[in-house]
């Protein structure tokens, strides 16, 4: 088996067809045995997406004319990549490349000519063209504006954030082990970490390391979560007693946290349209040995499944753009589109509008995104406090992230975290009610 071949292959399902790189690899994956091996293939692949504008730029730098073979171009990006960033010696970057093409001789010649010219004529290449400073940041154009429009002063670090791999945290568990145990368990196991100071449960790893290495993960004693996102529990304020409604919740990772933070709800309901991420959320929960009802449904249609019982809390985790996960999924830079914005703006909007009715009087309603777009964040509460006389913002007072006009913003890398936005809404009593 070459591996360069089964990345270039990997990549051209997401480059070519628009499949997502997390799908492309699961399916890659099923006829490859080896562990190194796949990682070796998940390094090239991801490495690639991270990094496709900048390798992209320079290919055609090396062309005489654009590859119309979508392999062959995903198995030169390939090679490119790993002469910039891998430790793999060039020559056998090279010769490893070329003989992944042996089906297709005249694709041997041309992707040989173009690496060993690269290595040839790199410094030229990357530092004497005008447009190389902007394929460095290795970001659609669209994109680059929109985060400039919205951040000018940190545009550049999130732009060199995003392409940088994600460092490792983990949610513990304090409902079975406090996070001091646990960290020393860790150690025990030569595991270096350290405590995130405001967020009580999270500790991020100096190092990734494999699931099956963490201490009880299987019993559930801690789960794999970015500690942005493991701020929604605290800022939903769930208490004994209450009935609480997660909305879009899959994979299920704050809806468990949920849980572990509080014991004694009366009920937490988890509703998501997609029935198979929905099996995610009932795997993760019975991990963790926790419970909940888990609803496939329309999050902007609740007559088709709600009971007409009032929710005391509600975590909207609306669907986004994700721009601010964009450093654990390098394929959103390629299959995300400009139009997608507007058209998420009006679900989020049409999702938030549905859902607010079925918060009781005096409840609380959490509005989170993993997008660091002003349009689908503070602009979207703001319209929506705007249009709504018993709404009302709690503002977040927190030693993490940035106060807007409404909520709070978590840019990428900010304090090691992914970027994430957070708003709390609170429903005023009707008069009929006071």
């Amino acid at each position: 088996m070459n591996t360069r071949l089964v990345a270039a292959k990997v990549l051209s399902r997401v480059l070519q067809d628009g499949q997502s790189l997390t799908a492309a690899l699961d399916n890659a994956f099923l006829a490859v045995e080896s562990a190194k091996d796949r990682a070796f293939i998940q390094a090239l692949c991801y490495g690639v997406c991270r990094q496709y504008h900048r390798l992209d730029f320079i290919l055609s730098q090396l062309l005489d004319k654009p590859l119309k073979d979508a392999d062959v171009k995903s198995l030169a990006l390939v090679g490119l990549y790993q002469l910039n960033f891998m430790r793999v010696k060039p020559h056998a970057a090279v010769s490893e490349t070329v003989l992944a093409a042996r089906k297709k001789p005249w694709a041997k010649s041309l992707i040989n000519a173009v690496l060993r010219t690269y290595l040839r004529e790199q410094e030229g290449l990357e530092h004497k063209a005008d447009k190389f400073q902007i394929a460095a940041l290795s970001h659609p154009d669209w994109l680059i504006k929109q985060i400039e429009q919205d951040w000018p002063e940190q545009a550049l670090t999130i732009l060199q954030e995003n392409n940088q791999q994600p460092p490792m945290a983990l949610r513990v568990n304090l409902a079975k082990i406090s996070r001091e145990d646990y960290l020393q368990r860790l150690a025990e196991q030569e595991i270096a970490g350290k405590i995130v100071g405001f967020c009580a449960s999270s500790i991020v790893l100096d190092r990734p390391v494999p699931v099956d290495l963490l201490p009880g993960f299987a019993d559930g004693l801690a789960s794999i979560q970015d500690t942005a996102a493991q701020l929604a529990a605290g800022l939903l304020d769930v208490q004994p007693g209450q009935r609480v409604l997660d909305v879009c919740a899959a994979p299920g990772g704050k809806t468990a946290h949920i849980l572990e933070s509080q014991p004694q709800l009366k009920e937490l309901v988890a509703v998501d349209i997609d029935e198979s991420r929905m099996q995610r959320v009932g795997e993760n929960l019975q991990r963790l040995n926790l419970q909940a009802e888990l609803v496939v449904g329309d999050a902007a249609n609740p007559a088709n499944w709600w009971d007409g019982k009032p929710f005391d809390r509600i975590l909207l985790d609306a669907p986004c753009s994700a721009l601010g996960v964009i450093r654990r999924h390098p394929d959103i830079k390629l299959l995300r589109r400009v139009e997608d914005i507007d058209q998420l703006q009006a679900l989020q909007k049409a999702i938030l509008q549905a859902v607010w009715p079925l918060l009781a009087p005096g409840g609380l309603l959490l509005y989170a995104t993993c997008s660091i777009l002003k349009q689908e964040n503070e602009q979207q509460v703001q319209a929506f406090l705007s249009e709504r006389n018993d709404a009302v913002e709690l503002p977040i007072e927190a030693d993490w992230g940035t106060a807007g006009v409404c909520g709070r913003q978590i840019l990428t890398g900010d304090s090691a975290m992914d970027g994430f936005y957070y708003a709390r809404l609170s429903k005023r009593p009707s008069l009929t009610e006071l």
